[in-house]
């Protein structure tokens, strides 16, 4: 595995003859690597002649009061986690690298942007489109992989792809959670025991929603009512959202239906967790 810290260095490699007539399978991460980054690891290693993986904490993602000074990050762990997946290259680049000085050109997010995450974490998406594309031209990966925990980033990524003519196919793998339920985050190591345990509100409340579904309730708007009296029971847990999207606009819906999303996020303290299920396909 080779680890690729400047990005000028970067591109004079990614120039060279050793990347011609290889697919590449890229997996951008922000670090902190757990077994749902690995899974997408794995699946392009499946699919590709050669795996690219990038670490880096964007900062324009982070919206004002978040928790980007004190995300978590280890960069050692990160890069034995990933030798051990197979990895070809790794980019580690700076914020000079990605944002050098008068930088001022960003990515106005698409439709799928509005709403939800969108409304919670302003200028969240136009962060994460911008440096989606940045990596996209430096990389200039065959597919792209992402996990469907973000359900709402796979959608805006993915109109993104479409509408600005990138050349890349984007595949969107399951979500990998813990024994309980609870989705794999990277923000999981914020939860104190006790808020660890409450967390698993979210993943039981969207099973509810699956099992109404499947006991033949399609109202959304009943499905979300009872969802959201289950979160209230829990002392410390702040609901955001819950809603049932469309899959590929991400717009509510009246009537459940089999590939709508069912959709969740709440705090625990200063900790935002998200999460997803989907009807009529086996839930996860």
């Amino acid at each position: 595995m080779q680890v690729v810290g400047s990005m000028t260095d970067w591109i004079k490699l990614r120039s060279e003859s050793l990347f011609h007539n290889k697919s590449i399978g890229f997996v951008p991460t922000m670090g902190y690597l757990h077994q749902g980054h690995l899974s997408l690891m794995r699946k392009a290693r499946e699919q590709n002649d050669l795996v690219v993986a990038s670490i880096y904490v964007n900062p324009t993602q982070f919206v004002p009061g978040e928790d980007f000074e004190h995300y978590p990050r280890d960069e050692k762990r990160d890069l034995a986690m990933l030798e051990a997946e197979g990895v070809d290259y790794v980019i580690t680049p700076s914020d000079q690298d990605i944002y050098p000085n008068g930088f001022s050109t960003y990515i106005e997010p698409p439709a799928a942007s509005q709403g939800w995450c969108g409304d919670a974490r302003p200028g969240h998406f136009r962060g994460v489109c911008t440096i989606i594309s940045i990596l996209f031209n430096l990389v200039r990966p065959d597919r792209v992989y992402l996990g469907r925990k973000d359900a709402q980033q796979s959608v805006v990524i993915r109109s993104m792809i479409n509408d600005f003519r990138f050349p890349v196919e984007i595949v969107v793998c399951p979500i990998i959670r813990e024994p309980d339920g609870l989705a794999m985050s990277s923000r999981n190591v914020y939860l104190s025991p006790e808020e660890r345990k409450k967390a698993l509100v979210l993943h039981d409340t969207l099973e509810l929603g699956i099992q109404q579904y499947k006991a033949e309730k399609r109202c959304a708007a009943d499905i979300i009512s009872q969802g959201k009296q289950q979160i209230q029971k829990i002392d410390g847990v702040r609901l955001d959202y819950l809603g049932i999207v469309e899959q590929n606009r991400f717009t509510p819906v009246d009537i459940a239906q089999s590939g709508n999303f069912y959709i969740g996020a709440i705090y625990l303290g200063k900790t935002r967790l998200i999460d997803n299920l989907v009807f009529g396909q086996g839930g996860n």
